[in-house]
């Protein structure tokens, strides 16, 4: 009997593995931070701009901005390889400065990511005159079966966010100071 209970507790885990690894990717997220010391009010009026990336992100060939920056907006960020991305304005909330934006067109050349949301947020620290920067991104990776190569996995797409995230915040705050 204890033989036959501890065959089927074996079998069961066992059993158990391949439908933990089906479970499929999980959303995988990435959050970056920066001070400028400049006053809150213009990096604002920067970065409400959808359009304006293109002038303070280094990481990006060029910028075509469609729509005058309100929900529904949208900009293809042409990278330096030559890829495209492009986004969807989801809202701009001038009271808590912030905006939020979405991957509406996937390409994996670009970005190894098949789907992302991203918000930017910018307040006042209560120390200083320095103003602080939020870049938070929630994304899949590009492959979303259960076995992605390794150019398409969560590794490589929190890597390639994570870059850009930081890429960008370093040429924001270069433009502003």
């Amino acid at each position: 009997m204890k033989k036959s209970f501890v065959v089927a507790a074996i079998l069961a885990a066992v059993a158990a593995v391949p439908s933990a690894r089906a479970h499929g990717p999980t959303p995988q997220k990435v959050d970056e931070a920066i001070d400028i010391a400049a006053p809150c009010e213009l990096v604002w009026s920067t970065l409400r701009d959808f359009g304006s990336i293109g002038k303070w992100h280094p990481g990006l060939k060029a910028v075509e901005a469609h729509g005058a920056s309100e929900r529904g907006s949208t900009r293809t960020l042409t990278l330096p390889n030559g890829e495209e991305v492009v986004e969807k304005l989801d809202e701009v909330n001038g009271d808590m400065q912030s905006m939020s934006y979405r991957l509406s067109k996937e390409n994996l050349k670009a970005l190894p990511v098949s789907f992302y949301t991203a918000k930017m947020v910018v307040s006042r620290p209560e120390a200083g005159p320095s103003c602080h920067v939020e870049w938070e991104g929630r994304f899949y990776r590009g492959d979303t079966t259960n076995e992605p190569p390794p150019e398409l996995s969560d590794e490589a797409a929190v890597a390639a966010m994570t870059e850009f995230f930081q890429v960008g915040l370093a040429g924001l705050k270069k433009a502003m100071e």
